[in-house]
């Protein structure tokens, strides 16, 4: 039976982060801008990654996390097979707002690190960029906003409204939290997992290039988030 390490045991496995720049007062691993920008035709589910054609699809991770843990623990075994899509997004790991912030902060590290590795091996990254509460996205806490930490500005970013617009709650941060995403990462073009409503992003449009992508079970039913 193969055994497997937790994440911790080691370190964040140092070796993922070999070479690596580190951003902010947490040196969170930091990605480079990518080596190639291009549109994508849609986003595929890394758990439906075998169902498409992949000469036009962004790969990415918009699911449970036990269902993309294996590439955390050993993402090197996916680098050839990931090697067939244009744009490779990291890993969705989620930062739930009632979380402990330590347990936000790990998540957002978990992206960078494997994001980093991505990158190293030659795959084209998009930052894929995700808050919490208000005390990932401000500094109400912290000295810096560690969901931004190790993200490019000036470039592009990938972010998900898939599951975080549902409540009154979930819409102000949000909101808040893509304010302060542009504000502080002056991305040139967003693409946006999940449905984009005129409510939450018509004040935002002109900070950027904007373009939705709807989630997979709508997308397979044939229709198009709002």
């Amino acid at each position: 039976m193969k055994f497997y390490k937790a994440t911790i045991d080691d370190g964040f496995n140092p070796e993922l982060v070999k070479n690596a720049r580190f951003d902010g007062l947490f040196e969170v691993p930091a990605l480079d801008k990518p080596k190639s920008i291009i549109i994508p035709n849609g986003i595929t589910p890394f758990s439906r990654r075998n169902e498409k054609p992949t000469n036009k699809e962004a790969l990415g991770f918009f699911e449970n996390d036990i269902k993309f843990a294996d590439v955390i623990r050993d993402p090197e075994k996916y680098i050839n097979e990931f090697r067939q899509f244009p744009v490779v997004l990291p890993p969705d790991c989620s930062l739930y707002r009632d979380a402990p912030l330590y347990a936000q902060l790990l998540n957002v590290v978990r992206n960078r690190i494997i994001g980093h590795y991505f990158q190293s091996r030659g795959l084209n990254v998009y930052p894929f960029v995700r808050w919490g509460n208000e005390e990932t996205y401000t500094n109400c806490k912290l000295p810096e906003a560690i969901a931004f930490a190790g993200v490019p500005k000036d470039s592009i970013i990938v972010i998900s409204t898939y599951g975080c617009i549902k409540s009154k709650g979930d819409k102000y941060h949000f909101e808040a939290g893509l304010h302060e995403c542009l504000q502080t990462l002056t991305p040139r073009i967003v693409l946006v997992h999940g449905a984009m409503p005129n409510k939450v992003f018509e004040h935002y449009l002109k900070y950027a290039e904007f373009h939705q992508y709807p989630d997979w079970i709508t997308r397979k039913k044939g229709g198009k988030n709002g």
